[in-house]
């Protein structure tokens, strides 16, 4: 193997890095490999139309309601993976699963009525 000259910029060295890994095999052996990444954020549940406007008022340092029910509805359903499915617990949290998804569909189904 040749010596090789250091990446100038940060995109080279990121790639620089990425190649190291992936002829080392650190790259494989991560348990995510070849698994779409999940931002836990919500973004794939916001419906196409609106994710720019969202976004705008992420940045801007205001989250809708919408986008925090998103994120309580994810945190449930984390918490929801790691009960009995039979449990007490897992059995009231399905339910609280399923009220939020409804409250969320009514509420980006009304979003997506509007005009933008």
């Amino acid at each position: 193997m040749s010596a090789r000259k250091p990446p100038e910029d940060l995109e080279a060295r990121i790639a620089e890095a990425l190649r190291v890994a992936q002829e080392s095999g650190e790259l494989k052996s991560a348990k995510s490999y070849g698994k779409p990444i999940d931002f836990g954020d919500g973004y794939d549940d916001t419906p196409a139309e609106l994710r720019m406007a969202f976004k705008v008022l992420k940045d801007s340092g205001y989250a809708p309601a919408e986008v925090q029910m998103l994120h309580e509805l994810a945190e449930m359903r984390r918490q929801h993976a790691g009960l009995d499915p039979e449990s007490d617990a897992a059995v009231k949290l399905r339910a609280k699963i399923s009220e939020m998804q409804v409250k969320v569909a009514l509420r980006m189904e009304k979003l997506g009525s509007r005009k933008l």
